[in-house]
C-alpha cells in the first residue's frame, strides 16, 4: 500500500513539473511574440515620424518593455528550472573525459 502511495506521489509531483514548465514555455512563446510586435511597431512609427532606420533600431526606448519583461522572465525560468550550476561536479567529471577521449 505503501508503494502504491509513494507512485501516486510521484506521479502527482511528476506532473506537477511538466505543467510549471508547459507554462514557462506557453510564457516565452507570448513573450517573445509580444515583444516583437510592439517593438516593431514602435520603430515603424519613428521611422514614419523622421528617424532613420539606423535610429530607430539603436532607440532603446523601443526596448524598453522588452527589457522590463525579459527580467520576469528569467526569474519565471529560475523558478521553473532552477539555478543553472555550470561548473558543478558533474560538469567537471564531462570535461574530464571529454578530454580523456580526445587523446
Amino acid at each position: 500500500m505503501e508503494e502504491v502511495r509513494n507512485q501516486s506521489e510521484k506521479y502527482l509531483k511528476a506532473q506537477k513539473r511538466v505543467e510549471d514548465i508547459k507554462q514557462f514555455y506557453k510564457h516565452l512563446v507570448v513573450y517573445l511574440l509580444v515583444n516583437l510586435f510592439f517593438i516593431g511597431r514602435r520603430i515603424y512609427k519613428d521611422i514614419i515620424y523622421g528617424d532613420s532606420i539606423i535610429d530607430a533600431f539603436l532607440n532603446l526606448d523601443n526596448y524598453r518593455f522588452f527589457f522590463w519583461w525579459g527580467g520576469i522572465l528569467i526569474f519565471h525560468g529560475i523558478s521553473t528550472f532552477g539555478i543553472p550550476n555550470l561548473f558543478s561536479k558533474n560538469w567537471e567529471e564531462r570535461k574530464i573525459n571529454e578530454y580523456m577521449d580526445k587523446n
